[in-house]
């Protein structure tokens, strides 16, 4: 039997460092809540916005996929393994950490904020070499459709990401629609990055996360400026910790 369960944009976590806005959809640093740990192998969303000029000092990872998602503005990327970027919105950039890798984070202005979403999906297994992928995918490539950006084998394009999961992007308005199959066999997550987007009858506004059991099928339409990444997950659960 399938099941939907809706979280409200108001009701996930917060933190205010001043120059960093954040919104955890999960427990994330002093945010813990035993009952919003993860969903499948999906650990992490922040819902980040960084002032001019600022940002996240060369930090460590390891062992996890971590994808960064820009909405507005612009990303300044380093990393150990010495690749530099700027991340601006269209792009997806995936950090496998492996063994471990450390990197940076800046907003790229000097003059206006960014905003971003940060992903972690636990790999399938540990002590991968490190490495690093960015792809651009236009708005034409997610304007009313379920664009493939993460796969475990890279199909259609997308980045290959170390875990049997599916991340997919879209932008959906007006008459617009899409399905998306699942056979009923797996888990979804809908995290609606802004906008309004009816998901199989469910009205979901900006920062809303769905949680979907064993569907056979998602639907999407009724869109209103609307940004979505959906998640096809293994049907597990993660360990509820204290």
């Amino acid at each position: 039997m399938h099941t939907h369960e809706l979280r409200r944009s108001s009701e996930r976590g917060q933190a205010d460092h001043g120059w960093l806005q954040s919104r955890h959809s999960f427990s994330f640093a002093d945010y813990r809540d035993p009952e919003q740990v993860g969903f499948s192998d999906l650990l992490v969303i922040n819902d980040d916005r960084v002032a001019a000029g600022q940002g996240f000092d060369r930090h460590p990872h390891r062992d996890m996929e971590i994808l960064s998602y820009v909405l507005d503005g612009a990303l300044e990327h380093q990393d150990s393994l010495g690749n530099g970027s700027l991340i601006r919105p269209g792009d997806i950039q995936l950090m496998s950490a492996g063994t471990g890798i450390a990197h940076s984070e800046y907003n790229a202005s000097p003059r206006e904020p960014v905003h971003f979403l940060q992903i972690w999906i636990v790999p399938a297994v540990r002590g991968v070499t490190p490495g690093y992928q960015q792809q651009r995918f236009t708005a034409e490539d997610k304007r009313g459709r379920l664009q493939l950006i993460l796969s475990p084998d890279g199909e259609r394009g997308s980045l290959r990401l170390h875990q049997d999961a599916r991340v997919y992007a879209g932008l959906f308005d007006g008459a617009e629609r899409a399905s998306l199959e699942l056979g009923g066999q797996r888990h979804a997550y809908v995290h609606l990055a802004r906008g309004a987007l009816s998901v199989n009858g469910q009205r979901l506004e900006a920062g809303d996360g769905l949680r979907i059991r064993r569907a056979e099928r998602l639907e999407f339409a009724d869109g209103e400026q609307a940004e979505v990444l959906v998640f096809d997950l293994r049907p597990n659960e993660l360990p509820r910790r204290p």
